[in-house]
């Protein structure tokens, strides 16, 4: 039985903060992860880097792994994130299409799916890239992106497979998202 859209968390887009809003509706969660949290990880990484010498003025604005100003977190935010709450990534091999992602393994194994595309906004003038999620909630996959209205159900497994396969046809990134550590 499907649950109403209503019931499922949904995030939408403010900013840049699209890494933000996918992890809080992955996780089903308000706060799971706030902004602050997310630059401490991302200012941690940076600490950790060893390419720390080539610092300038646009330092401040421009970090290594976010935009202080509107967000913009890049894929190391995202793993350390999901590992510090005891996720794993797999980043999924474009090689194989979707049908060799499992949707239907338990909701013990499987989280959900984090993808990442390029957007176009402002007539072209702008070019990025957007985090969404996408998880199984009672049986139901549905797709959260930060950019919609509210949480769309997929029909069937099959359509969650057509877009994962769009997706990495058009340049974009599927990153499975698994319960715990994955050997």
């Amino acid at each position: 039985m499907a649950i109403e859209n209503s019931e499922v968390y949904h995030e939408r887009q403010k900013l840049q903060f699209c890494l933000l809003h996918s992890l809080n509706s992955l996780f089903q969660q308000k706060d799971a992860f706030t902004r602050a949290k997310l630059n401490a990880i991302s200012e941690r990484l940076a600490l950790e880097d060893s390419n720390t010498e080539a610092r300038s003025p646009l330092s401040l604005l421009f970090k290594p792994h976010h935009n202080v100003l509107t967000g913009n977190y890049d894929i190391n935010v995202l793993i350390a994130a999901l590992e510090e709450k005891g996720k794993s990534v797999v980043w999924h091999d474009r090689r194989n299409g979707a049908s060799s992602i499992d949707l239907d393994a338990p909701e013990d194994v499987l989280m959900g799916i984090v993808i990442n595309v390029s957007v176009t906004r402002f007539a072209g003038i702008w070019r990025s890239r957007h985090w969404i999620a996408l998880r199984k909630i009672e049986g139901v996959w549905y797709n959260l992106d930060s950019d919609l209205v509210a949480p769309q159900p997929f029909l069937d497994t099959d359509k969650v497979r057509e877009l994962l396969d769009f997706t990495l046809a058009h340049g974009g990134e599927v990153l499975i998202v698994m319960n715990g550590k994955q050997s």
